[in-house]
């Protein structure tokens, strides 16, 4: 080979190594690019992976896989908003029931007071009932399973179950040295969100405690039971929404529909088509003209916003006692796999106004307090008179209830 055969293959060769080292230079440097900015804005889904890996294999105690990717979730539905939850199949059997207002059990209303499992009261035509147990009882044990603060919602699920088996329910009662065992067998119970009577002379009370599927014809068998009593058309409603946390939306507007002859009763907004809705009133309902009064306080929230709100909106009725939740979210149920489900925010609705809640709860007509939250009437079996409620009490004379009762109450 020639000495410029030479000389040019060694320039050829020179040439594609400095490219190559060049190309390559340049390959390094791009991927360092790339690390460095994945190590800026890591994929989250590695991240995790990394994090229930180093739990796993580092946590001081050994936890489940199953436990950590449940609590993953969680986490993640639950960072949405105040009101997004997932929920485990007991959770989900709680939601059932509230919406369907139907379950298997023995028909006690539970609630920790002063981390106390107390009783409010037992529903009517129920195991509770007809065994007696009675509202103020602390429940202390089901089949021998002592009930806390702790598990009180796993212990209360204990007293449900198939109808016709069995289950014991211990209580300590004022008055008794020893706890109380009833030997209970669960039936088919139907919650009553609706309870009502009639006061005299016409008016009436109905205490709505929730909304669920069976909330507004359950309204219209009482109104109707407690017009019968009177003997004549109601002079006046009394509708008690205080401590009602809310329940199913539709339910809320078919209630709100009894007392509306037409008008916008809630707007939806949302990202979704089926989170966009508009509900109307429609005419041809029997309480639509008495006289109304709405009693709300803070434990009022949601669908019973939605309730007092367009009532108060249109006109229809005053509102009595104290500023309510403020809670202007719908939440949608949604299945999951094995029983669980999660409950995420869909649409934020807005009162006929154009009002959204979410700024703040609503501010009654007239304020009034209630110094003692245990003196609130819920019935004649609550143990509490007319008298002593003092937000009750306003509202009745907002209607022209003047009984001799009521003028000495305050």
């Amino acid at each position: 080979m020639s000495l410029t055969a030479r000389g040019i293959l060694v320039l050829i060769i020179g040439t594609v190594l400095g490219l190559t080292v060049s190309i390559g230079g340049q390959y390094l440097r791009q991927a360092e690019a790339q690390q460095r900015a994945a190590a800026a804005h890591p994929d989250p889904l590695t991240v995790l992976s990394d994090v229930i890996a180093r739990v796993q294999e580092e946590y001081v105690d050994q936890i489940d896989s199953r436990v950590l990717v449940e609590s993953a979730i969680r986490g993640i539905v639950e960072e949405l908003d105040g009101h997004s939850r997932y929920l485990d199949s007991l959770d989900y059997e709680d939601i059932r029931i509230t919406a369907s207002g139907r379950y298997a059990g023995v028909g006690l209303d539970v609630t920790l007071r002063d981390g106390a499992p107390t009783v409010i009261g037992a529903i009517a035509d129920t195991p509770a009932e007809h065994a007696g147990i009675l509202p103020g009882d602390v429940v202390v044990a089901v089949d021998g399973a002592p009930v806390t603060a702790e598990n009180f919602h796993t212990m209360v699920g204990r007293m449900r179950g198939p109808a016709g088996t069995r289950v014991v329910v211990a209580v300590a009662r004022d008055g008794a040295d020893e706890p109380l065992d009833f030997q209970l067998e669960r039936a088919e119970i139907e919650v009553q969100s609706v309870t009502g009577e009639h006061l005299s002379d016409g008016f009436a009370y109905i205490r709505l405690s929730g909304f669920a599927e069976n909330t507004a014809p359950g309204l219209d068998l009482v109104a109707a039971r407690i017009e019968q009593e009177a003997g004549r058309r109601l002079r006046g409603i009394v509708l008690d929404l205080r401590d009602n946390p809310g329940g199913v939306l539709e339910a809320a507007v078919e209630v709100t529909d009894r007392f509306l002859e037409s008008g916008l009763i809630v707007r939806g907004t949302g990202r979704n088509a089926h989170a966009r809705f508009e509900h109307r009133a429609k005419a041809g309902h029997a309480l639509e003209t008495p006289p109304l009064v709405v009693l709300v306080n803070r434990g009022s929230a949601s669908a019973s916003e939605i309730v007092a709100g367009a009532l108060r909106d249109h006109r229809r009725a005053r509102i009595v006692g104290t500023e309510t939740f403020g809670k202007g979210s719908v939440q949608t149920i949604m299945p999951l796999a094995a029983g669980h489900a999660m409950k995420i925010t869909t649409s934020r609705y807005l009162l006929p106004s154009g009002r959204s809640l979410n700024s703040g709860g609503i501010q009654p007509d007239i304020w009034v307090g209630n110094d003692d939250p245990q003196r609130i009437f819920r019935g004649t079996r609550s143990g509490v008179p007319v008298s002593e409620d003092r937000q009750l009490v306003r509202a009745l004379r907002t209607l022209g209830y003047t009984p001799l009762a009521l003028s000495q109450a305050l």
